[in-house]
């Protein structure tokens, strides 16, 4: 297994324990104040140690090497479960606002939870901005969008405990029992729009699209610092998990020998492997000079673009 893949397994094992922990203590604590609102938070809780879990095989798999099967390796894994656990955070939105739209109409106020019950909420609060803090850092660190979502869920764990204490408060000091419900609401609406942001983005991936536009400014300067390369076009850029596949055509004049446009070819590949990171794989197809179409640099054709600038898409 390679550095990253050890990271991210050892990222993964830290939610795993911290989840398991914090689900554990949260429903003990529920049990002994008798408190229904931790105790379910507390098995709410454990479903974040189901997702620490896939993300320690998931983890396991993305690491693994090419083989005749997956000749762009496993990288992938990560997409996949990145997608599943927006799915999970939306359901747990979905949950959360239908509980709240049946609190609001039957007007019936939450039981006030005794003292260990809210300190137990308290120092979940804390544990849970730990690991989503962590998460965070390690998905940014590692570019990973599996850590970077548990990261997320995390955090939209600490609203939800927020909340929680928002809504009693409400009820018990200010008298106004309707906040509670209302605040649950507003809670709902934030985590369902968090799992919609971890699904375009993952989404982007999965369809093979890119809107990262400095990588193909990248490309493109990579080819005009190769002599004898020429007009990059039909230029493609798709990700897996970290790593980069780059698709393009180049010209190259049209009286060289199928050896030297090779060397020009092999030039631009290493240009642009040092001008990006992470690149996993470079295909360059060379064309004789003057026989392109104009206006697709972005691998679309003309009339895609619609007579568009060859310097920016406008797809």
């Amino acid at each position: 297994m390679d550095e990253r893949g050890t990271k991210i397994m050892r990222a993964s094992l830290v939610a795993l324990v911290g989840n398991g922990v914090l689900a554990a203590g949260k429903i003990a604590a529920g049990l002994l104040a008798g408190s229904l609102a931790v105790t379910g938070d507390g098995i709410d809780s454990s479903t974040d140690v189901i997702i620490s879990l896939i993300a320690l095989v998931t983890a396991a798999v993305a690491a693994k090497p090419s083989d005749r099967e997956h000749p762009y390796g496993h990288g992938r894994a990560e997409t996949l479960a990145t997608t599943v656990l927006a799915f999970i955070i939306m359901f747990a939105a979905v949950q959360l606002f239908v509980t709240a739209l049946r609190q609001l109409a039957s007007g019936q106020e939450r039981a006030l939870p005794s003292p260990l019950a809210v300190w137990v909420t308290l120092a979940s609060i804390l544990g849970k901005l730990f690991l989503a803090r962590h998460q965070s850092r390690a998905g940014r660190t590692l570019d990973s969008s599996m850590l970077r979502a548990n990261g997320r869920n995390m955090r939209n764990d600490v609203i939800m405990s927020a909340g929680v204490l928002v809504g009693l408060f409400g009820t018990f000091v200010l008298k106004l029992p309707v906040l509670d419900p209302i605040v649950a609401l507003a809670v709902c609406l934030w985590v369902a729009k968090s799992a919609l942001g971890i699904f375009r983005e993952v989404n982007m991936e999965l369809m093979d699209g890119s809107d990262d536009e400095g990588a193909y400014r990248a490309v493109f300067d990579a080819v005009r610092a190769v002599p004898g390369a020429g007009n990059p076009h039909r230029t493609r850029v798709r990700r897996m998990a970290n790593r980069l596949v780059v698709d393009l055509d180049i010209e190259v004049d049209p009286l060289m020998t199928v050896l030297d446009a090779h060397g020009i070819a092999m030039a631009v590949e290493r240009a642009i492997k040092d001008r990006l990171a992470n690149v996993y794989d470079v295909m360059v197809h060379v064309e004789p000079e003057g026989v392109h179409e104009s206006g697709e640099k972005f691998g679309l054709c003309e009339r895609d673009l619609g007579g568009g600038s060859d310097d920016a898409p406008t797809a």
